[in-house]
Formats: C-alpha cells, sequence, structure tokens
C-alpha cells in the first residue's frame, strides 16, 4: 500500500512510453498515422538498422564520442580534486567558477564554441595567426575533436565537484595513519584515496556516459552532423529520422538500440561495483581472522 502512489506514478511516467516506444518500434510509422493505424512488420526495422550505413557511422561517433570525453573528463576533474584538496585562500571563489560551464544553457555553449572556431575571426585561427601558423579549419577538418573539446571544457568541472566531495569526505583517521606508515603522497592516491573514492567515482562516470550518449545541442549548433557524418551522434540521427525522413518506426528502434547500450553499460557498472564491495568485505574478513 505504501508502495502503490510511487508505483502508479511510475506506471503512468515511465512505463507506457518506454512501451509505446517500444511498441512503435515494431510498426511500419509515420507522423500522418497514429499508432493503430500503422503496419505490424515485427523486427523488420532492427534489422534495416544494421544495413544502413548512416546509422552504423553514427554508432561508431556515438561511442568515439562518449568513451572520449568521459576518460579525458575523468581524468582531468579528478587530477583537478586530488590538486586542490588542500586549504587555500578563495576556494570557495574558484570552486563558483568551476561551475560556471555547466549552468550555462547546452545551445549558449553551442554558439560560444562555434564562433571561437571560426575559420577567419575565430579566437583559435586569431592565437595561431598571430603566431605565424596557418589557420586551420576546426569544425571542418577536425570537427568532432572540436565538440569532443567543447563538451570536456563545458562538464569537467562536475566531475571536479563530485571528486572533491568525495575527497573531503574520506576519513582522515586513514590518511594520518597512512602518513605516520611513512607513505608517500602518490602511494596515498594509489592504496587509499582512489581505493577509498571509488564507489563515487562509479557512479559519477556512469552518470557521465548516460548523457554524453544523449547529448544533442551543442553537436547540432556547433556541426549539425557535419561535415558528412563526422559528427552526427545517435541521439542527432533519431531526431532527423523522426522529422526529416518521416520513419517513426525506425527513429524507435534506434531508441531502443541506444537504451540497450546505456542499460548494459549500467549492468556492468553495477556489476564492478558490487564486485568491489564484496572484494572489500573479503579482505576485512581475512585481516579480522589475522588478528
Amino acid at each position: 500500500m505504501f508502495m502503490a502512489p510511487a508505483l502508479i506514478i511510475m506506471a503512468v511516467a515511465l512505463f507506457y512510453p518506454l512501451m509505446y516506444m517500444v511498441y512503435g518500434s515494431f510498426r511500419e510509422w509515420d507522423p500522418s498515422q497514429s499508432l493503430s493505424e500503422s503496419d505490424f512488420i515485427g523486427i523488420a526495422n532492427y534489422t534495416k538498422l544494421w544495413s544502413d550505413e548512416a546509422f552504423r557511422e553514427s554508432l561508431a561517433v556515438t561511442l568515439t564520442f562518449a568513451f572520449s570525453v568521459v576518460i579525458i573528463e575523468m581524468i582531468l576533474g579528478v587530477g583537478l580534486a586530488l590538486l586542490l584538496d588542500r586549504k587555500l585562500r578563495g576556494m570557495s571563489v574558484l570552486r563558483t567558477l568551476f561551475i560556471l560551464p555547466m549552468m550555462i544553457a547546452p545551445v549558449v555553449v553551442g554558439l560560444m564554441w562555434r564562433f571561437m572556431y571560426h575559420p577567419t575571426d575565430g579566437t583559435f585561427n586569431r592565437w595561431l595567426t598571430a603566431l605565424g601558423i596557418d589557420r586551420v579549419d576546426w569544425l571542418g577538418d577536425h570537427a568532432l575533436l572540436s565538440v569532443i573539446i567543447a563538451d570536456i571544457w563545458q562538464w569537467t568541472p562536475f566531475i571536479f565537484i563530485l571528486a572533491l566531495a568525495a575527497l573531503q569526505s574520506l576519513p582522515r583517521s586513514a590518511l594520518e595513519a597512512a602518513r605516520i606508515d611513512g607513505a608517500t603522497g602518490w602511494q596515498q592516491i594509489v592504496h587509499i584515496k582512489l581505493p577509498l573514492m571509488a564507489p563515487v567515482l562509479i557512479v559519477t562516470m556512469l552518470l557521465r556516459l548516460i548523457d554524453a550518449f544523449k547529448v544533442l545541442e551543442v553537436i547540432l549548433v556547433m556541426t549539425e552532423g557535419g561535415p558528412g557524418l563526422s559528427t552526427e551522434i545517435m541521439a542527432l540521427r533519431i531526431a532527423r529520422t523522426a522529422q526529416e525522413f518521416r520513419e517513426l518506426g525506425e527513429a524507435a528502434a534506434m531508441s531502443n538500440y541506444l537504451l540497450l547500450m546505456l542499460m548494459i553499460l549500467t549492468m556492468l557498472m553495477y556489476g564492478f561495483s558490487r564486485w568491489q564491495e564484496i572484494r572489500e568485505q573479503r579482505l576485512k574478513m581475512a585481516a579480522k581472522e589475522e588478528i
């Protein structure tokens, strides 16, 4: 009875739209029809996608973009947190400055970086010209790299803030004991800080991976998926399939593929987290037995 309100809300707000999308992926459906008027075609939408070169290219771009940005953001964010985990004057001001990129609307971020990458008047090409170096067509020859840089700039602060919060919540007794035992700063990071931070870092990485797979606005504003299909991630491909090509069934099938990938990633992260917890419990039990 106590769970009933939550279950009803989830059924209406979550499961019904999800089942609607899954059901639509098995039908030949366009915007001029209601779902009940469309024809059932089984798994044809799913099999058709794997013969679609544009879909395979979009999937490759999505995987490259998502894993590139998350790995680099984790390294930079955790590194900055470890560097700034100390009492410094103006630390509160520094934290506020760090989170400013996260507060900016994605459309504005896309426009800002698009102007900075402009082939003639952009900030980066002006710097290169001042140094006597040829201009670079950032959004042409290096479009995917340019989009990755913009995402790293915007979301590294997210990793930094969570990693710093995890660091400052670590038990000081363990760190002090390590210092007394003669552990160097690097040894404290590798053997104490990072293992204790692991649960927070795993959740943080999972959140960023999910978000990176679904990013749309920044890429849409900066490159519109071009040149060619070099920056067309799956979210953008889904939107185009539904709106421009008017293939709602295909778009739903793509969405289900994306959902499946994210579910697999979530289960892998959860499994790794559970394995780590079990391993820590066994180590503690072994230590108690030795005592």
